[in-house]
């Protein structure tokens, strides 16, 4: 580990209040990962309030954090997206379907959240904004509104290197002459081809605002207007890179706020009657349980290995009718706290989310997702040797059943999972990250005085 990385802070910012407004947009993996951090700095007595979809507007509530919803800003998330743009389901190429992506979702969607922001100052004139990676009013308040905002990495760090293949193209780092002159083709290849329209439409926009941009990707262009990018996860989960930008500071893994409940945990007797152990999710996003659940059933009922699946609720009734075997667990939703610890494998898409949760339970994977960012997740879960990366959106089950037959046989993955899980035993998230806000307030003040 880095030893010039401080880990740990103690709790800072109580001498002062602070108004802090959270700004996320409409996923679960960009809106949950924050709010550790809002409690956090909410329980030191500070005013924090978060503009968001309704969507999360139960959520905030339990939390007793005050929202503001959407008004100008269209508010997309999962279970619209369809509909709001019917057009997307005539795009049939990979390329074409994420450029109208980039654009459409994100990029058009900043002068929105700028509009809905500014009606937010004239009765909180917070002092700092808080935003996930990916917010497009970003650049907006930095450079319009001249309010600092620290944003969070709550996925692998989207800054493009010189080191590396493109982002997004799930691709490990080569050091070899050869795949040097590579990845510098494929960037040039990105910019030139994935990136273009985006970069078009960014460009137009940013010129339209007055806003300085020098024909970067929207995710490099976010990471440079950041005034911090607080990463979620540790330099030893991420790619070695001799460019990283100087506005860049790891944090550990920042996971969502739990609740203090006085339930009993959750268990099941055959989590001790079982050697061998795999624990399968989805997610909550992704609704197919064809992809991954049903292929993990299959290539296991009737073994002698326990299953235990969370469905997020999506067909679980269907599916304990179809895999009724003994050695078959199937619920909604079970705390990952409570059976980790007896799982021998995590089998998953790639959620960035519970990838950082086993690897902080020392927990081995077997990974399979390419789409939405996960084929970058699940690439560094290969090459840091943390599981078995199936490369795949689609696996059979005799590839699932393979991939954990080489978790479980090979213990390199055991021990790599469990030095990661050590380094990141030493981070203390949120109160890092409160640390970061602080020295960036003091440098806004600094500032004003000059």
């Amino acid at each position: 580990m880095n030893s010039n990385i401080t880990t740990t802070r103690k709790p800072v910012l109580n001498g002062e209040r602070k108004k802090f407004l959270f700004a996320t947009f409409a996923a679960d993996g960009h809106f949950h990962p924050l709010t550790n951090l809002a409690t956090y700095l909410a329980s030191l007595g500070h005013d924090v309030r978060w503009y968001t979809s309704n969507l999360y507007a139960p959520k905030l509530k339990k939390l007793q954090i005050p929202h503001y919803p959407f008004v100008k800003a269209l508010d997309i998330n999962g279970t619209n997206l369809e509909s709001l743009f019917p057009e997307r389901k005539a795009i049939k190429g990979k390329i074409d379907k994420l450029t109208f992506d980039i654009i459409n979702v994100f990029i058009l969607r900043g002068p929105e959240y700028y509009d809905d922001i500014l009606n937010i100052q004239k009765e909180f004139k917070f002092d700092l904004m808080v935003c996930d990676c990916a917010f497009t009013g970003l650049p907006f308040v930095t450079d319009l509104m001249k309010i600092p905002v620290v944003s969070i990495g709550v996925f692998p760090l989207t800054e493009s290197s010189k080191d590396l293949a493109p982002n997004g193209f799930g691709m490990t780092p080569s050091y070899t002459f050869g795949g040097k002159i590579k990845q510098n083709l494929l960037r040039f290849m990105s910019d030139k081809i994935v990136f273009r329209k985006p970069n078009q439409a960014l460009a137009k926009l940013m010129k339209e605002y007055g806003i300085s941009y020098n024909n970067e990707t929207v995710f490099d262009f976010l990471v440079k207007k950041s005034t911090l990018l607080l990463q979620s996860g540790t330099p030893n989960f991420e790619y070695k890179r001799s460019d990283m930008g100087a506005n860049i500071r790891f944090i550990g893994a920042l996971l969502p706020h739990t609740a203090l409940s006085n339930q009993q945990p959750w268990f099941d007797e055959r989590l001790n009657r079982y050697e061998k152990i795999v624990l399968i999710t989805q997610g909550t996003v992704e609704k197919d349980v064809e992809k991954l659940v049903v292929p993990t059933l299959e290539a296991f009922k009737g073994t002698d290995t326990l299953v235990v699946a969370t469905t997020g609720g999506s067909q679980t009734g269907e599916l304990r009718e179809r895999f009724p075997q003994s050695n078959i667990i199937i619920e909604d939703f079970i705390p990952f706290a409570d059976v980790m610890p007896y799982a021998d494998v995590y089998i998953t898409n790639g959620g960035y989310g519970g990838v950082m949760l086993s690897i902080q339970n020392g927990l081995p994977m077997v990974v399979a997702g390419v789409h939405e960012g996960k084929n970058e997740i699940n690439a560094r879960i290969g090459y840091f040797k943390l599981g078995v990366n199936l490369k795949t959106e689609l696996p059979a089950p005799q590839q699932i059943r393979a991939g954990v037959e080489e978790v479980i046989r090979n213990g390199i993955y055991r021990e790599q999972v469990a030095l990661l899980a050590e380094d990141f035993s030493n981070y203390d998230p949120a109160s890092l990250a409160a640390h970061h806000i602080e020295e960036t307030l003091k440098q806004k003040a600094i500032l004003q005085i000059n």
